[in-house]
Order: C-alpha cells, then sequence, then structure tokens
C-alpha cells in the first residue's frame, strides 16, 4: 500500500491563548511540527504537545521561526546577523529536541516556519543557514522543505534527508512558490477545494498553479496548518479521502521534489 504523510504546525498556544485543536488533529495526521517559542508556544505547550503526540504515536519535530511573537512568524524580518540567526534557530531545534528526549518521544524532523521558511525558499544563503543549523544540531534529522525552493536543493547538498512538503491549504504560484499571503486565494478553506488539489499532487504527481501550471512533483508529506479556520475537518477529509484512494497515512521518509 501507498504511504504518505500527514502533517501539521501546531504546538502554536501561547499562555492564555489557545491557537488551534490540537488535541483533535493529533487524532489525525501523523507528524507534529512543534512551535518552539520565537512565533508561537512556550515551554508548557511544547511538552503538552508533545506528550499527547507521544500516546497518539505521532512523530514531532521543530517548528522554527523568527524572533516574531508579535507576527506570529510571519513577518519578513532583516537586517539580522547570519551568527545570530544561526544560534537562534539552534536554539529553538535544541530546546524542543531535549523536551522531547525527556518526554520519551525522540524528535524525528525540522520544519522551518512562515516569513523564515518563504524567504530561505527563494535565498540560497539563508537556506544554507538554516540547513546549517539543524544539521549542527543532528544530521540525522530529516528537514521538511518546499520543492522547486533553494532550501530542498540546500539540504541536499548538505547530506541531509529531505522530506518534500506540499500544502493542502495553500495555492502555489507558477514558480511552485507558495503564494503570498497578502494576494487574494493564497489560503484555501475551501475542503472540496483542498482535497481537489491534494488528490492532485498525491495521485497525478502535479502541483496546480494559480497561473494554470502544473509542476512535477513527488510528495512525501502534505501539511494543514493548525491555525487555518476548519483545520481538523480539512484534515480528517483529506485522510478519509486518501484511505479510499488506497493511501495510508504514516510518517514521511525523504524524497525527491519531481
Amino acid at each position: 500500500m501507498k504511504t504518505i504523510d500527514l502533517n501539521c504546525d501546531m504546538g502554536e498556544s501561547f499562555g492564555a491563548w489557545t491557537i488551534g485543536d490540537d488535541s483533535a488533529m493529533l487524532d489525525i495526521i501523523s507528524s507534529a511540527n512543534i512551535a518552539c517559542g520565537f512565533h508561537a508556544g512556550d515551554p508548557s505547550v511544547m511538552r503538552r504537545t508533545l506528550r499527547m503526540a507521544r500516546e497518539k504515536g505521532v512523530s514531532v519535530g521543530a517548528h522554527p521561526s523568527f524572533a516574531d511573537l508579535y507576527g506570529f512568524g510571519r513577518r519578513r524580518i532583516s537586517g539580522e546577523r547570519p551568527e545570530d540567526l544561526e544560534a537562534q534557530l539552534i536554539y529553538q531545534i535544541v530546546a524542543l529536541r531535549g523536551m522531547a528526549e525527556i518526554e520519551g518521544h525522540p524528535m524525528t524532523h525540522v520544519k522551518t516556519h512562515g516569513a523564515l521558511g518563504n524567504m530561505a525558499a527563494v535565498d540560497p544563503d539563508l537556506a544554507a543557514l538554516c540547513v546549517r543549523a539543524v544539521k549542527a544540531v543532528d544530521p540525522g534529522l530529516v528537514y521538511v522543505s518546499l520543492p522547486y525552493s533553494e532550501t530542498f536543493a540546500a539540504a541536499e547538498r548538505a547530506g541531509l534527508t529531505v522530506a518534500c512538503e506540499v500544502y493542502a491549504d495553500r495555492t502555489y504560484t507558477d514558480a511552485g512558490e507558495l503564494t503570498p499571503r497578502t494576494e487574494h486565494g493564497a489560503v484555501i478553506h475551501d475542503p472540496s477545494q483542498s482535497l481537489a488539489q491534494v488528490l492532485e499532487m498525491v495521485l497525478e504527481g502535479h502541483i496546480p498553479t494559480t497561473g494554470g501550471r502544473r509542476l512535477p512533483v513527488e510528495a512525501a508529506t502534505i501539511c494543514v496548518h493548525g491555525d487555518t479556520p476548519g483545520a481538523v475537518t480539512m484534515a480528517r477529509t483529506l485522510r478519509d479521502a486518501l484511505a479510499g484512494e488506497g493511501i495510508a497515512i504514516a510518517p514521511f521518509a525523504g524524497s525527491r521534489q519531481g
């Protein structure tokens, strides 16, 4: 039976604020990308999310970002000294990795969040910096990356295992990049549109773009954002539909982009 991973960016509650229904989502997905406190999350949320993931048999990874609590990590930040940003990423990855080991549920992967991930996808120097940070912590960690990106290429050059990620709730430009959230239609809210996109990517091996192109892809994992309204329903719909096509949901392995 063919398998594919279904992942979610989560653990994004903070103090008195709750974002997403992590418990319900963890009943559906196979991998969780857990915020490390720089764009969302806090130590208690990190530990609680790790414990729930362990109990439900869900793989866990770090989801580091720019230091941007105010902007939820979705603001483009420039001017950081490279050595400072690299240290911030290592700090976040190590924090989740250490807590995961203490909770008896070792971390398997890293996926950069928001603006950091989008900027690194088109900036070879920033991509290389992100990859160095992951490799410095543990070269055995899987790097989750967009296809057609500088990050994917940098991770492969560094010898990291790469998991090619596609999105269920975001549209794509003709260059294979995520449509900027500032543009209309960037986020998919309609479960039927999401399902059609995912089935095309997984079954037919193509990413549909807003300009009408079909970009070849070999997806290892599908992402649903935990903070997207209706995310749990969307994830459940996807899982049920994939099962109906004979595709099982299981933690990812490395994959080529196409």
